[in-house]
């Protein structure tokens, strides 16, 4: 059976997900909305800030009073912030104001503490008059009832969630983000911080996919990991598809003899073949339970840039329209590859009106990018254990190329 192509691959997979695309809008505590898209428009139920304040630490006094300085007026009281509705001002007095304090009715302007002196209970000197206004913010000055904050499609930072929050908006309508659930593979992966025996790695595929999902708008609901027991995949299996809207497997798809994922899901429908890219050509596909399952392969650049070709686009569309998935870019590359779609270690140089040029680093023949590059000069590998060379660049700049532009 002839490979498939990039292009169909990816379609196939979109067409698997198109369930993603229709979640239906969720509303979410405005302080739990980081990284979220909103839904729908969000204007301003009320006026900001909500009533005339002082600015300043300082006395509330009308401009009037004021105009000749310096002069002596009658402290009538200390207006605190939260302090309730306070009295009515008098022409000729002060009320010592706080920061965020409603100004009295009346009071037309504040003088800060440091320009006045002789200050006791009752009594201050100010040194220096001001105008009307001068240190007040009025109400609406910020925000006025009815403006627009946010509109549908933004994709909420830290200072949305600030503006949202001083305007009362409890929550908020916000696409669904789509669960998504892991499953690494191989009776060699153990955890990290955990003792090795002889022929056990880390597994690196399980926290990689988690991050990579959450960083483009998914909520990680699981990650697991199986050894190559069927009975034990299939167990995971059924537990992540009952709590997740798509899950991702790594490993097991390939043709060894402990393809323990492409033996469980073949007899339930699922495609297996090879795509016509490196790394990564062992793909797989499924629907299991009725939720889609994406299975890659094992090995952890493979992994990663499964992911970010067939994988990272429809999680950034499924979780809202803010989030472009045009930075997964093709790059055409000096170098052939045999009719494959290749991700190598590359080097980029901006070239002015949004063009970028892309240069492979490394020869064809070592187009997988899952080991070191072979040493075509001898005497600079020798210089470099005598450490007079610059250091290899690690294998996994890979992806300069994807993030290309």
């Amino acid at each position: 059976m002839s490979a498939r192509s990039v292009e169909e691959h990816a379609s196939h997979i979109s067409g698997l997900l198109t369930g993603l695309h229709t979640l239906s809008p969720t509303a979410v505590p405005t302080a739990e909305a980081l990284g979220r898209i909103t839904c729908s428009d969000i204007a301003s139920p009320v006026d900001l800030p909500l009533f005339r304040n002082s600015q300043m630490d300082g006395y509330a006094v009308d401009a009037a009073s004021v105009a000749s300085v310096p002069t002596t007026l009658t402290v009538r009281g200390v207006i605190a912030a939260g302090s309730g509705k306070p009295p009515k001002h008098l022409p000729g007095s002060a009320f010592r104001i706080m920061t965020g304090a409603p100004l009295p009715e009346g009071a037309d302007a504040v003088v800060p503490v440091e320009d006045t002196t002789g200050v006791t209970e009752h009594v201050v000197t100010i040194e220096r008059g001001r105008s009307v206004g001068e240190f007040v913010r009025e109400r609406g000055s910020d925000i006025t009832a009815g403006m627009l904050l946010v509109t549908a499609g933004t994709h909420l930072e830290p200072r949305h969630i600030a503006a949202l929050s001083a305007v009362g908006l409890a929550s908020l309508d916000t696409y669904t983000k789509p669960r998504v659930a892991i499953i690494t593979t191989g009776a060699e992966l153990k955890s990290a911080g955990t003792t090795l025996e002889p022929g056990e790695i880390y597994d690196s595929n399980g926290p990689a996919l988690a991050t990579l999902a959450e960083a483009n708008g998914a909520d990680v609901v699981s990650v697991a990991r199986s050894s190559d027991d069927p009975a034990e995949f299939r167990e995971l299996l059924s537990y992540a598809t009952s709590v997740a809207d798509l899950v991702f497997t790594s490993g097991g798809v390939s043709m060894g003899d402990f393809e323990v994922v492409k033996e469980t899901l073949t007899p339930l429908g699922a495609h297996f073949g090879h795509v016509a890219m490196q790394p990564g050509g062992p793909q797989g596909t499924a629907v299991v339970n009725e939720v889609p399952v994406l299975s890659f392969p094992g090995n952890p650049v493979s992994t990663m840039v499964s992911f970010e070709v067939f994988a990272r686009g429809e999680l950034r569309r499924a979780a809202g329209p803010a989030r472009d998935p045009a930075r997964a870019t093709p790059v055409d590359c000096t170098a052939a590859f045999g009719g494959r779609q290749a991700a190598v270690p590359a080097g980029t140089q901006n070239c002015g009106r949004n063009r970028t040029r892309c240069r492979t680093r490394i020869a064809p023949c070592c187009s997988h990018g899952v080991g070191r590059r072979p040493d075509r000069h001898p005497r600079r590998r020798d210089r470099a254990r005598r450490g007079r060379s610059r250091r290899r660049r690690p294998a996994l700049d890979f992806l300069d190329l994807i993030h290309s532009i």
